[in-house]
């Protein structure tokens, strides 16, 4: 039976043997949101890298949209931050566009994960892809949680949790403490998410950048149900 295990940073990844597993990267807050919400609004490929500096590149030589963010607030001198209602902005249609991002947590730690045997972005709106995704796979999965700055950040540990639970008639869940923890963090939160993860710190650090309608959003579970972005060579992709 596949095994469901999360890493609470992307610090501790050393920690874990990536080969033959499916990573599922997740930063509720916000990049795998913002990631999730732009291949669901017809954005056809992602490149998440890890500097600014990449990120301009990457976007002058492929002539594609530019996202970045650091600290929470939008980097200067991009097209977008790291908000999925950049996404969802009629004035500034982004179906057909390819996208470059990089963020303080999510994209990082994306790169660092790149040697699992597949390699998905997990958020709440679109839980239900990432389970099929894994029922589909039959492989050990393992949540890498993007965290703030190194930390343990519970929004994304709560999301780890959600998944265990879904896939926990096909996978084993309970032979690893990280999702024990998880699974019991969820099962706490989930009838109102909201106001559990209120709590926390990084969710108290957005809004205090008055980023409350981007928290609300990226707590919208299956959202996007269909939408899951695959690491496919240099890039996301939306799997078909």
């Amino acid at each position: 039976m596949p095994k469901v295990d999360i890493c609470f940073s992307p610090e501790l990844l050393h920690l874990y043997d990536l080969r033959g597993k499916i990573a599922v990267i997740v930063d509720i807050l916000r990049a795998s949101s913002t990631i999730v919400t732009a291949l669901g609004e017809g954005v056809t490929h992602v490149f998440p890298v890890a500097s600014l500096d990449e990120c301009t590149a990457y976007g002058q030589e492929h002539g594609c949209l530019t996202a970045a963010e650091r600290d929470g607030l939008p980097a200067p001198g991009f097209d977008l931050g790291n908000s999925p209602f950049g996404f969802l902005d009629e004035a500034r249609p982004v179906r057909g566009r390819a996208l470059t991002i990089s963020t303080t947590n999510g994209t990082a730690a994306l790169r660092r994960s790149l040697a699992a045997e597949a390699l998905v972005v997990g958020a709440f709106l679109n839980l239900e892809a990432v389970a099929a995704f894994a029922r589909q796979q039959q492989r050990d999965v393992l949540v890498v949680c993007a965290g703030w700055k190194g930390q343990f950040c519970l929004e994304d540990t709560v999301f780890g949790g959600a998944l265990a639970e879904r896939l926990a008639a096909e996978f084993d869940v309970r032979s690893s403490d990280a999702t024990l923890a998880a699974l019991h963090m969820w099962q706490q939160g989930k009838e109102d998410l909201s106001a559990y993860l209120l709590q926390s710190a990084h969710v108290r650090r957005l809004n205090s950048l008055e980023a409350s309608k981007d928290f609300e959003f990226c707590l919208r579970v299956d959202a996007y149900a269909a939408v899951l972005p695959v690491w496919k060579g240099d890039r996301l992709v939306t799997l078909a």
